[in-house]
């Protein structure tokens, strides 16, 4: 199937879920989520989920990697729409929030973090493939985000489905992720 396909296909099936799915799906994903080989982090980056589009809870996880390492900073991103670029703040309790145009809270300013300091990303996604490629939303600012970063960055998708056995149209421009933790389990690559 080819990435289109892929987006209005995963895009209807989150959709579909109840509410009551949505909240047993995001509990697993936490208990996965526990379950993988990560270390200790400083700079942790994670989408804010947009609720309506029903994408997995990112934020308990988040809390929990913050009760893990209490001195990590949390950063979200603000995109920048004329170069497909984002930026990533500092979350702080005075952080303040304001929707962009695609509906998706942001940071309106704070503290910048460079890609390159960051040591794990939360990656949001429609669907992923058994060797670790993503389909996003289209635009590519987590490509080129995951691009700018370190090697050395964890990338973790999280998806409420299982992967595909493939994806047909992947390019140079596409990164992998290392893992992607679903409601069954988590995949390593």
């Amino acid at each position: 199937m080819k990435k289109q396909e892929i987006r209005k296909l995963y895009h209807e099936k989150r959709l579909a879920l109840s509410q009551k799915e949505i909240s047993v799906f995001d509990d697993l994903l936490m208990i996965h989520f526990q379950r993988l080989p990560i270390s200790f982090v400083s700079i942790i980056h994670s989408y804010i989920p947009a609720f309506e589009k029903k994408e997995p809870d990112s934020l308990p996880i988040i809390e929990w990697l913050k009760f893990k390492n209490p001195e990590a900073k949390v950063v979200f991103p603000k995109i920048n729409a004329l170069d497909f670029s984002m930026k990533h703040y500092v979350h702080s309790d005075n952080t303040l929030f304001e929707s962009n145009q695609y509906g998706i809270p942001e940071p309106i300013r704070g503290d910048l973090v460079e890609p390159n300091q960051i040591d794990l990303a939360i990656i949001p996604m429609l669907a992923f493939d058994e060797t670790g490629n993503r389909v996003g939303y289209g635009k590519g600012y987590y490509d080129r985000f995951i691009a700018q970063s370190s090697n050395n960055m964890i990338k973790i998708g999280l998806s409420y489905f299982p992967p595909l056995s493939n994806i047909e149209d992947l390019d140079l421009f596409d990164k992998k992720l290392d893992f992607c933790v679903t409601p069954d389990r988590f995949y390593a690559f």
